[in-house]
């Protein structure tokens, strides 16, 4: 009887780590490329670096930016489509991977990039428009009309990119107190004060902080302890280091460049995010380079290379780290894939695993809980 129980028990704790290690792979993609349905949910088991398709959406433009509500409930989808762009909002079943359409408003601002949603508001960068737009959210999770619209004004010296405010991101301090906004186009991040149950004016602005002139910031992540601040620029591959404090300040302490010391040729920095752990930082770079960089976080804030290596396809516009930091996952814009890395947790280290996700256009990658 004992070792009928053992078994039963062994049983059970191996299903049940199984199912710990599961999760639903979200993939948002551009649709006027290919053939593409728009969003996309895999199964993706993160033990092995298996998938499969679980389900996808049906005739969703181009939603190019995917954000999931903290109860799993809903995605919020930006749909990048030129002057014709919009905001979507998505009931999700996270068991059957089923994503159902609720409602969708005008983003009042061409190419929205990115996006962000807490249990009040969805906050959106418009990066043609030049603005942030904040929508409320409804009790059925649909979304209003915009409620709040900032504009950005102004421009760089890089005639070609930053002839005008180009909005690329908007993030949530770590208190949720504040929200930073990067502007490609002016060089610089906005810091706002953020006023959730306002009517509109959730957003209110705190200070801005210059970069680099013509450095071009893209995406920026907060470091695990939420004391430091890391901040890709898009058009020179500068990686600036900020130390953050409560009071919604960033000092720069620390700049290096993604890019190899006898790299010639075109860069177009990505992708910036943090291991589970708080212990690494990743970032992506994309036209000539295509490459993905692996630095280790130190405890003062610092960091240090550990390397740099191809990531096997063209346009690395994306890519997520599932929650247990086994497996790294890029998405490729031009050669329609997403490849599967196994992470080193100890090292950092990433090593091709020869699996494939094959769709249209992956531009936006989210893990959720099953």
């Amino acid at each position: 009887m004992r070792r009928l129980y053992i078994l039963l028990f062994s049983a059970f704790t191996f299903i049940n780590v199984q199912a710990q290690n599961k999760f639903n792979l979200l993939v948002g993609t551009y649709t006027n490329t290919c053939k593409s349905n728009g969003i996309y949910v895999y199964e993706f088991d993160a033990s092995s670096g298996d998938f499969k398709l679980k389900n996808s959406s049906e005739n969703v433009i181009s939603p190019s930016y995917l954000s999931v509500s903290a109860d799993n409930k809903f995605i919020y989808a930006v749909n990048e489509n030129g002057k014709e762009s919009a905001v979507s909002a998505f009931g999700y079943d996270s068991k059957s991977g089923k994503v159902s359409f609720i409602n969708k408003n005008n983003a009042l601002g061409a190419d929205p990039c990115h996006l962000i949603n807490d249990t009040k508001n969805v906050l959106v960068a418009n990066y043609s428009g030049g603005n942030i737009v904040v929508f409320k959210k409804k009790p059925d999770g649909g979304i209003t009309e915009v409620q709040q619209l900032i504009q950005h004004e102004g421009k760089g010296p890089n005639v070609a990119r930053q002839e005008k405010a180009h909005v690329h991101m908007v993030v949530f301090s770590p208190d949720k107190k504040f929200v930073l906004s990067n502007d490609l186009g002016l060089d610089k991040i906005f810091i706002y004060k953020y006023n959730p149950n306002s009517a509109n004016e959730m957003l209110t602005l705190k200070e801005t902080v210059d970069v680099k002139p013509g450095s071009g910031p893209r995406h920026l992540t907060f470091s695990k302890d939420g004391k430091f601040v890391y901040l890709i620029q898009e058009l020179d591959g500068t990686l600036t280091t900020f130390s953050y404090d409560k009071s919604g300040s960033l000092k720069v302490i620390a700049e290096t460049s993604i890019l190899a010391k006898d790299f010639k040729g075109g860069t177009g920095a990505a992708a910036i995010k943090i291991s589970p752990d708080g212990n690494f930082l990743y970032v992506t770079d994309r036209v000539d380079a295509n490459n993905i960089s692996v630095y280790k976080i130190l405890k003062n804030g610092s960091i240090e290379l550990v390397e740099q290596l191809s990531t096997l396809g063209k346009g690395p516009r994306d890519f997520a780290i599932d929650p247990t930091g086994s497996y790294l996952l890029v998405g490729h814009q031009y050669t329609n894939n997403i490849v599967v890395f196994k992470r080193d947790k100890t090292t950092g280290k990433l090593t091709d695993t020869g699996k494939k996700i094959e769709l249209c256009s992956p531009v936006g990658l989210v893990f959720t809980k099953i």
